[in-house]
């Protein structure tokens, strides 16, 4: 039934309810109009009214979950669609309503496969920007730190404290060039896989940030592919990030373990939470990130009482780490 004679139906019903009680009820309309007789005609339209707008709220009910829907759907957030009301689906709401879900899984589809060209781009940039800083700018400073000690083998007091003191600047530089190195581009994660990724990560941040870090990684961890454990490995370093910048956090907790077909990837911290208003390009990253890997990103937090957010990864067949 198209919307129209849906409209129509339900008007007609409270009219013909109406004449049907004006013709055999015992009701008559006198010249002038008695008190009592426009008490009861006021009543009837009244009790009028409230029908028709209860019958067409129950009528356009699908209509006002479609509006709301529109307003509050988040494409980071898959899966959200309506159901289809009517047995026969056969109305014109039931056609909007289907047609709206089948453009939701078109706009998700177009989302993440951006999203993956997007990411694998800003992969393949910090791979790059890595590599220059190790090749280039790591020689360079590795060879400024053997002419300094050249030089102060050979200068007198007291310039040799104050070559001394450039050598220390200078290697303190190149351990913070190497620690960008790190975080722009995991070479353990390649090479040792997560566990050792995620060991790595959890005691640089301890070392750096002074926050007090429980860590508790499963040992026996099934393989994931490499875009994968990418994912989960960016999800930690932006949650110990927003951790440390954001939470003022003192303690901060990360869990790895197996939950059935899935890989399950917690970080909670202590520190003073957050509202779903206020997520910021942080973690709509991460979302976007858990979107490539096909995983379920959930954050819990109130305010006060710290943030948990939990990556569930499926766990595809093995496959021989490359």
């Amino acid at each position: 039934m198209s919307l129209f004679w849906r409209i129509f139906g339900l008007n007609a019903l409270v009219l013909g309810t109406a004449t049907a009680l004006l013709l055999w009820a015992p009701v008559t309309v006198s010249v002038p109009v008695l008190l009592t007789e426009a008490i009861i005609l006021v009543g009837g339209l009244a009790v009028m009214l409230v029908a028709n707008g209860t019958l067409l709220r129950w009528g356009l009910a699908p209509l006002d979950r479609l509006t709301r829907m529109m307003t509050t759907v988040d494409l980071l957030r898959p899966g959200q669609r309506l159901p289809v009301p009517g047995a026969r689906g056969g109305s014109e709401v039931s056609e909007l309503i289907r047609t709206f879900n089948a453009m939701l899984d078109r706009l998700e589809h177009e989302r993440a496969t951006s999203s993956a060209r997007v990411l694998l781009a800003q992969e393949a940039e910090r791979r790059r920007i890595a590599q220059e800083l190790h090749d280039e700018v790591g020689q360079s400073m590795t060879a400024i730190l053997l002419v300094l000690k050249r030089a102060a083998d050979d200068a007198p007091e007291p310039l040799r404290g104050e070559l001394h003191q450039a050598q220390e600047i200078t290697r303190a530089s190149l351990d913070e060039v190497r620690r960008l190195v790190r975080r722009l581009r995991p070479g353990v994660l390649d090479d040792l896989g997560l566990f050792s990724a995620l060991t790595s990560l959890t005691e640089d941040f301890a070392t750096h940030t002074g926050l007090r870090v429980v860590r508790r990684l499963d040992t026996d961890l099934p393989t994931l592919d490499q875009e994968s454990e990418l994912v989960m490995y960016r999800v930690a370093q932006e949650s110990l990030t927003n951790a440390a910048r954001h939470a003022d956090a003192r303690q901060v907790e990360v869990y790895l373990h197996r939950a059935g077909g899935a890989l399950v990837l917690e970080i909670a911290d202590d520190g003073r939470g957050i509202e779903a208003a206020c997520e910021g390009a942080g973690i709509r990253g991460m979302r976007e990130r858990a979107l490539l890997a096909g995983a379920a990103l959930d954050i819990t937090s109130t305010p006060g009482t710290g943030t948990r957010i939990r990556l569930t990864t499926p766990v595809a067949r093995k496959q021989p780490r490359p």
